[in-house]
């Protein structure tokens, strides 16, 4: 007779195996996706992690791990939103395999927003650009096979197309191993997809502040380039595609929401229209000053590549691109199927404006940036 330990790792072993078995859950509603279920945030305390959590809460799961390596971003958010039995936070870094590995037991689904982001910085820190965004990705992908999860959701970027810097090969590099592990995850269930997002308003990284404290100062306001031109969406835009992809993910595809493009000097127009009469300042006395584009910087962005357009499906509202399926015959003989700053119509000054205030992002810049 086999000793009682054994017997327990025997059965540890079969219940493992028949969970691997299980045939790939496709849920139908985000109830289904994500109510009473076991979720990770990595990133949880950014700007988009943040705003996932809150929003993961509406469809009461189990449980929502908030995976991050700022304590005092862990406090406040802990008293944002209180005490409560259904959030964990957890201090961490996606870089430590051993710390994520725990973070990860028992976990259902992943939104992976955890990345160094900013553009300049990844520029002189590859080194630590790769282990963040690189190596970090990896062991939150060997996690979710080993655990057998049900998804894995990856936050990546515009930065990610086509990239002309580090951050955005990094990205890239986060992408593609995500996407490809549905094609090496043998029997295992897990769903794997990748989000792109442009840039985020009201985000921790986005220039908006840093311009508006120099129209509050009466100028100027210092821009980079003129005609760069950029994707913008709104953080609650952002989250709600990433919790439509917690539905619609298979096996490897991204997913890309429409969203205007505006040229930077434009927007700061927008934003000395808005907020220099608040300031005490004439509108027409603040000027803007041209500094030159910064390393690995682009005057337009892309979400995606021509070839990728080759895989995608267009929605109402959305692309989804399939990556490692065949391409559409169909699309083979069209011009360009990429969609990209440069070709999308501009948002002009007043559509702009119109923009902040219907998404009451006015009053919204002003508290972030008193907060």
């Amino acid at each position: 007779m086999l000793p009682e330990d054994r017997i327990r790792e025997v059965e540890a072993a079969n219940k493992e195996a028949s969970e691997r078995f299980n045939p790939m859950r496709i849920p139908r509603t985000l109830e289904e996706a994500l109510g009473n279920r076991t979720v990770l945030v990595t990133g949880g305390t950014g700007s988009i992690g943040r705003e996932i959590v809150s929003q993961v809460l509406r469809y009461k799961p189990r449980v929502v791990r908030v995976l991050s390596r700022n304590e005092y971003n862990q406090y406040a958010m802990r008293r944002e939103l209180g005490d409560r039995g259904d959030l964990r936070y957890l201090i961490g870094d996606v870089r430590d395999r051993d710390r994520l590995m725990r973070a990860c037991e028992g976990v259902d689904v992943v939104f992976h927003a955890s990345a160094l982001k900013h553009v300049a910085i990844c520029e002189y820190n590859p080194f630590e650009a790769v282990k963040t965004n690189v190596l970090g990705t990896q062991n939150l992908v060997e996690a979710a096979l080993n655990y057998n999860m049900e998804l894995l959701v990856g936050i990546s970027t515009d930065k990610a197309v086509s990239p002309t810097n580090t951050m955005g090969a990094t990205k890239l590099l986060a992408e593609r191993m995500i996407l490809s592990a549905s094609q090496y995850k043998g029997d295992r269930r897990t769903r794997f997809g990748v989000i792109r997002f442009g840039n985020v308003l009201a985000s921790r990284g986005s220039a908006i502040p840093m311009f508006i404290e120099q129209i509050r100062q009466g100028g100027p306001v210092t821009i980079t380039h003129p005609q760069m031109r950029r994707f913008f969406m709104s953080i609650p835009q952002a989250v709600e595609l990433a919790l439509k992809a917690s539905l619609s993910a298979r096996s490897g595809e991204i997913f890309i929401l429409k969203m205007p493009v505006m040229r930077i000097i434009d927007l700061v127009n927008a934003l000395i229209r808005i907020y220099a009469p608040r300031f005490g300042h004439d509108p027409q006395a603040i000027g803007v000053n041209e500094i030159g584009l910064l390393p690995g910087e682009k005057l337009c962005e892309a979400l995606m590549t021509p070839e990728e357009g080759l895989h995608a499906t267009e929605f109402d509202d959305h692309f989804m691109v399939e990556p490692l399926s065949p391409p559409d015959p169909a699309k083979l003989k069209l011009e360009n199927t990429g969609y990209d700053s440069e070709s999308q119509e501009l948002l002009d000054v007043d559509g702009i404006i119109e923009l902040l205030e219907q998404r009451g992002l006015v009053e919204q810049f002003l508290t972030g940036m008193s907060s």
